[in-house]
């Protein structure tokens, strides 16, 4: 029980740490500057500590979704049962950088675009034969980086808007967005 208790803890205060970072950031242009400055390699990996804060540990009911998010594609067997922290890290890193290359295009807002997309699908940004391209990429194209109102659209789950996943939307974008 204290198990747990410590764990909750420890998670709140990662959460509130990523806020208190966050806020920072926007109220103190030198910390602009620095986050600007941070090397892409540090950027990754602060990107997979938030989504490994957000995802959580995903065990075998939420199949087929195994580690932190990795979606199983057909033929893998992997098992929640069975995965260990070091393996889903891996897995986490590897469709991460997929989704970072596949927005390569977009320069420094790559980071922030493949983010969202591990998290919503690609295709949720790209478009389909029966889904239009996103308004947020559309912007991008355009040249126009005044996305944040776009990114924060992507708060919703079966057409309900969750505060959590606002709440992480808000600290991707705090964290991840290059002025």
């Amino acid at each position: 029980m204290e198990d747990k208790a410590l764990r909750a803890d420890s998670n709140h205060l990662r959460f509130l740490s990523g806020v208190v970072v966050a806020a920072l950031l926007m109220l103190c242009p030198s910390a602009v500057m620095a986050q600007e400055q941070m090397t892409e390699l540090q950027r990754f990996n602060l990107a997979v500590e938030i989504i490994k804060h957000f995802e959580g540990w995903h065990t075998a009911r939420n199949h087929p979704y195994v580690g932190w998010g990795h979606l199983l594609q057909p033929g893998e067997c992997y098992s929640a049962r069975t995965m260990t922290k070091t393996h889903a890290d891996i897995l986490l890193r590897k469709d991460l950088m997929r989704m970072y290359l596949m927005f390569e295009s977009y320069g420094k807002d790559r980071l922030l675009l493949a983010v969202l997309a591990y998290n919503v699908g690609p295709y949720a940004l790209l478009g389909t034969s029966k889904r239009p391209r996103s308004t947020l990429l559309r912007k991008l194209d355009a040249g126009n980086r005044d996305i944040f109102h776009d990114y924060m659209r992507y708060c919703h789950v079966k057409g309900r808007r969750l505060k959590s996943i606002e709440r992480r939307r808000y600290v991707e974008f705090s964290l991840l967005f290059l002025q």
